[in-house]
């Protein structure tokens, strides 16, 4: 009976815990999970391998186009002439005829509602000079967020040798765009509207806009070698996610797998605001003009938990006894270490909240007088 007993505890330690379900196989060739705010990777297959991204590629595209307007080097009102280049792109298209001329803002819509291709290297051409000087962007841009996979060929994702990417690149040029440029939503939240005065039509090629709760874009692609891939963006309780789907084979199976990670990201994470257990004390400061400064967070506190862990984070403050003037604004004096169940979740710098000068021999004389009268 004692052996049994102890049989079924060994076997029950090695199953997963049931308050944190798996996390759901997308069915395709490479897909991956991650967390806004803090980059974490919830999930990942095959997160590597690069492949054909086709539309998604547009999500560099947009990032660089919202850098542009935030830099003023493109105003939504910009007039943009169509050139031959532009009007003889295939694909999804809003087919833009040479000589044409469109706004900005209205080519963005296009971009990010209906992937036009051409409107897509519209918008190029006008911030680069050409498609091939926008691109070189696209590849520098790529290698400072850290894009290792990443070989960007054109602007739009149309079929090219050597247009490569994966889905944690994609996550990484995703989180940027979202991140440091939310006004894109006004754009990749449309599910429908219209360009030319009402004249044409857009419907979103991505449906979990209108039928996942939350969402907030971003980007679907489609090429007979690259198959079906999407990355979807989607909000909830503050919390927002990334899921990257390439290589899926059908339109259904993509917005599926997406939809079944997202999920399962908002079931068993959340972002917690995390706090010292006590008030931060001041940090006493040797020969400076003040004797104490006060330490703050040197970051933001949100960290990422499991839903399941949540009873489990505590937090260990560890301050540096005293310090020797001259203090730097933003000096590191110690760090909050955050656990859950023994484990280290994130260590949040302590530094100083403002400088503290060395004080001068008259200012030491003088606080000597002052000491000395005070306390007679």
């Amino acid at each position: 009976m004692k052996r049994t007993l102890a049989a079924l505890l060994c076997v029950c330690a090695l199953l997963p815990s049931a308050a944190h379900a798996a996390a759901p196989q997308a069915e395709a060739a490479a897909a991956v999970l991650m967390e806004k705010e803090t980059g974490a990777l919830l999930y990942e297959q095959d997160a590597h391998d690069k492949r054909e991204p086709a539309s998604v590629t547009k999500i560099m595209t947009l990032l660089l186009v919202m850098e542009a307007l935030e830099e003023g080097r493109l105003a939504l009102t910009d007039q943009i002439a169509v050139s031959a280049h532009t009007a003889s792109m295939g694909g999804s298209q809003v087919y833009l005829k040479e000589g044409e001329r469109m706004s900005a803002g209205e080519l963005i819509k296009a971009v990010a509602v209906v992937s036009g291709n051409d409107a897509a290297v519209a918008l190029a051409e006008h911030i680069a000079g050409s498609e091939s000087a926008f691109v070189s962007r696209m590849n520098e841009k790529a290698a400072q967020l850290g894009m290792a996979d990443t070989n960007f060929v054109n602007c739009t994702g149309l079929p090219a040798a050597g247009h490569l990417t994966s889905a944690y690149d994609i996550a990484l040029m995703s989180r940027e765009l979202i991140l440091r440029h939310p006004q894109v939503r006004e754009y990749t939240t449309i599910w429908m509207d219209t360009i030319r005065d009402g004249q044409f039509q857009l419907a979103n090629t991505n449906r979990l806009v209108r039928f996942y709760e939350g969402c907030t874009g971003l980007k679907t692609g489609f090429t007979t070698s690259a198959l079906y891939c999407l990355s979807a963006t989607a909000e909830r309780e503050g919390m927002e996610l990334i899921a990257v789907v390439l290589g899926a084979p059908t339109s259904a199976q993509r917005f599926t797998a997406a939809q079944d990670l997202l999920t399962y990201g908002f079931a068993n994470y959340t972002l917690v605001d995390v706090r010292p257990g006590q008030a931060i004390p001041p940090v006493a400061v040797s020969l400076g003009t003040s004797e104490t400064v006060q330490p703050v967070l040197g970051e933001s506190s949100r960290i990422l938990v499991e839903k399941a862990r949540l009873d489990q984070v505590s937090t260990d403050l560890r301050l540096t006894d005293a310090v020797e003037a001259p203090v730097e604004a933003g000096q590191k004096l110690g760090e909050l270490v955050v656990t859950a169940g023994g484990e280290t979740l994130r260590t949040i710098p302590l530094v100083a909240h403002e400088g503290v000068d060395r004080i001068t021999v008259p200012g030491l004389f003088f606080r000597l007088i002052r000491t000395l009268f005070l306390s007679g």
